[in-house]
């Protein structure tokens, strides 16, 4: 059709499926390839299925710290011993929820006029797309313009190869039908450090590897010292730096079962019934076509993009994961939706980090947006900080929440919100007005003067600011 704009999407996650919308929304003819499932790994392996299981992991969590609240289990005030789960079951509800929003994303992408191809994609050196059927078919495409769109894959050692039964990468533990009895968890990033929480709150005996002196290297220090003080409480063992380097499966001379040994650098031996590696992800740029297209990837492999997701290549794009700019659904599909709105001339704002707001979903959840802690004390901008420990509200003394905190940053002189740090339940939901605060430069004044609900966690939010308020030492400027 004369003057229809041609789109061409590599990967049907996050990334490619708003990315696709988007450009139906602005009148393009959208073909959407796709090799791994709809919905990519943050729906199929990764942040749908985590979370899922986190879920059930809160419940239990909850349950066996009410105590003080007066509950009681047979007549018994709840422990965690009185609570177990069915694995296999949790597990089938997990997939079987992924599968359905899996379809819920394919119907809505079929009925906005978007054609599915299965199979793999891959550049030709002139720039249209060489589709690879599953019976091994070739197919050329040409586009417009394309995006490439195909995520990344956990990172493994060499010397601990996962197997999917007792070496696991977190994309495999969904195939377990029995909780592990002791479960050692090698990296104590992001990944690591919810699954430790989660597979300790179902039941196993956790042990966590950091290769760094705390947990979270990369998260608010604050942040990170509550969740190694809590973990320390409930009973998950961190064995901080110290650095795993192989992973083996081990028969019990006795009994004939089965574990697995994880050696340490050191030369220490920890032994487990499994391990879970979480020790990174690799990008999918592989069998890609970049270099011959005149696609630029960095030294790590990740496809280097400007902030309107512009490759090296005219007419290239890509988003998500295998770009390694901040690796969280939420800037895949902006990065997809950016790369449209570029490329078929919409209106459009380049990808502002500043404004990404994320959540490390532990128990309590840690919720970031905006500037940080490092940033005020390597001097990338002037600030004032205050931290509000939430054991001070009301409806958390009423729910029993005596860990996490509000942390709020502004900027000296301007007062405007520069970022902030919510630990506690819900954070996730609670760092949504702060992401507005920060992304609308608004003072700490007018989030302050904002209407709370009296008793709510929020209230801290405005408490925060209202005290950050009273701490101005300097005659207001723009910052």
């Amino acid at each position: 059709m004369p003057g229809v704009s041609t789109v061409a999407i590599i990967g049907g996650g996050p990334g490619g499926y708003e990315a696709a919308l988007v450009a139906r929304q602005l009148g393009a003819e959208v073909t959407l390839i796709d090799r791994d499932g709809i919905g990519g790994s943050a729906v199929l392996t990764d942040c749908v299925p985590s979370k899922a299981l986190i879920a059930t992991a809160d419940v239990i969590t909850d349950a066996a710290t009410s105590a003080g609240l007066g509950v009681l289990v047979d007549g018994r005030p709840p422990s965690p011993e009185l609570f177990g789960v069915d694995l296999a079951a949790v597990n089938e509800r997990i997939l079987d929820l992924v599968r359905a929003q899996s379809d819920d994303i394919r119907t809505r992408l079929a009925s906005d006029g978007v054609q599915m191809i299965e199979g793999r994609g891959r550049l030709a050196p002139d720039g249209s797309v060489v589709i690879t059927h599953p019976d091994g078919r070739e197919e050329l495409l040409a586009a417009e313009t394309v995006l490439l769109a195909t995520g990344a894959r956990p990172r493994t050692l060499p010397d601990a190869v996962p197997d999917g039964e007792r070496i696991l990468t977190w994309e495999q533990v969904y195939r377990l039908t029995e909780v592990p009895e002791r479960l050692i968890v090698v990296g104590s990033g992001v990944t690591g450090a919810e699954f430790a929480g989660a597979y300790h709150a179902l039941g196993s005996r956790v042990v966590l590897i950091s290769s760094r002196e705390h947990v979270l290297p990369g998260e608010d220090p604050d942040a990170a010292r509550v969740l190694e003080e809590v973990y320390a409480r409930r009973g998950v063992e961190v064995m901080s730096s110290s650095r795993a380097v192989a992973a083996r499966r081990v028969s019990e001379a006795d009994d004939g079962s089965e574990g697995v040994e994880v050696m340490l650098a050191s030369g220490e031996i920890v032994r487990g019934s499994h391990v879970l590696m979480a020790v990174g992800s690799l990008p999918n740029t592989q069998g890609l076509g970049l270099d011959e297209s005149g696609v630029e990837t960095d030294d790590r492999g990740f496809i280097r993009v400007d902030r309107v997701s512009r490759t090296s290549r005219r007419g290239v794009y890509a988003a998500g994961d295998c770009t390694g700019v901040l690796m969280l659904a939420s800037v895949a599909a902006m990065q997809g939706r950016i790369a449209m709105w570029h490329a078929l001339g919409d209106a459009v704002t380049p990808l502002e980090l500043a404004t990404v707001s994320s959540t490390i979903f532990t128990n309590p959840e840690i919720a970031t947006v905006g500037l940080s802690q490092r940033d005020l004390d390597e001097g990338h901008f002037r600030g004032d900080v205050v931290l509000l420990p939430l054991a001070s509200n009301a409806r958390a003394k009423m729910a029993q929440q005596r860990d996490g905190f509000v942390k709020l940053f502004c900027r000296r002189g301007s007062r405007i919100v520069a970022g902030a740090v919510i630990v506690g339940q819900h954070a996730s939901e609670l760092i949504h007005p702060l992401t507005i605060a920060v992304e609308q430069r608004l003072t700490v004044d007018e989030l302050a003067a904002t209407f709370t609900v009296y008793p709510s966690l929020s209230g801290s939010t405005a408490e925060a600011a209202r005290r950050l308020h009273l701490s101005a030492e300097e005659p207001p400027h723009e910052g």
